[in-house]
């Protein structure tokens, strides 16, 4: 919502926005509808839509909040995160996601032999493999045997929203568009068009979003300090010749954000 001092008004927000993907998702229709459209299967019903879930299972271990949490009929768990903000980690995220996703099953009780189908999906408005594809779904599958697949039931898919490739759904291509910025007469982007208007002439969620808006530019300001403070100490290090360079060329800055986990 508020990245290096640049923050988005509560009047422009739209899909791609987490805060307000997360509101729009927790209308059970439109969440299943769209995990139907993604997938390209049926789903009976989905279980207890949770909007920014936190999974915490150990005192030092890193949490993990998850933008929409549901499960199926089937006890198949899906993990749906937008993501605005492009970023070389995504696959490791996944990779963390799912791990904590089984976690979360195995605490509560489950046998690792009991653990059902777990789905990781990416809603990207960028390409995140440079390869043009609406979609890229990753399973893990044998090296030596051509098609063969570990069964491991675990899935990540990444969405491209920028996406010209690839044999995908017209609602599919539809929806991506919608994230992209562009509306249609879609009948599900009509639907999500307007649970968008919906949240956005609520006066709750605009002044909880006002209020994680705050929570981000201070989190942002201080951040700012303390990549100063690092600047600082790298100049006097030797392992950067030119802090000034690196306080004004916003590449440089990002990537002393990423290195040293200021920013996420």
């Amino acid at each position: 919502m508020y990245e290096l001092g640049k923050e988005i008004k509560w009047e422009e927000i739209g899909i791609s926005n987490d805060f307000l993907f997360g509101r729009v998702m927790q209308n059970p229709k439109l969440c299943k509808k769209l995990l139907e459209t993604i997938l390209e299967i049926e789903i009976e019903r989905i279980e207890y839509p949770e909007g920014q879930k936190v999974i915490n299972l150990e005192k030092d271990a890193k949490s993990v909040r998850l933008d929409i949490f549901v499960r199926d009929e089937k006890q198949s768990v899906y993990d749906i995160e937008m993501q605005a903000c492009s970023s070389t980690e995504l696959p490791k995220r996944s990779r963390y996601y799912t791990a904590m996703l089984d976690l979360d099953m195995l605490d509560k009780g489950v046998s690792y032999k009991e653990l059902k189908h777990s789905f990781v999906i990416f809603i990207c408005t960028f390409d995140a493999f440079d390869k043009e594809r609406y979609c890229y779904t990753f399973e893990n599958m044998c090296h030596e045997e051509k098609g063969m697949r570990l069964d491991d039931g675990t899935t990540k898919i990444f969405l491209n929203a920028l996406g010209t490739k690839g044999d995908v759904s017209p609602e599919l291509k539809a929806f991506l568009g919608y994230v992209a910025g562009n509306k249609s007469d879609d009948v599900f982007v009509k639907e999500l068009d307007a649970e968008v208007a919906k949240v956005r002439v609520s006066k709750e969620w605009r002044r909880e979003y006002m209020t994680l808006l705050m929570r981000d530019r201070e989190n942002v300001e201080k951040g700012e300090k303390l990549l100063a403070k690092l600047m600082e100490y790298l100049l006097s290090d030797g392992r950067i010749n030119d802090a000034k360079l690196a306080a004004i060329d916003e590449n440089v800055r990002n990537q002393l954000y990423e290195e040293y986990g200021l920013k996420e």
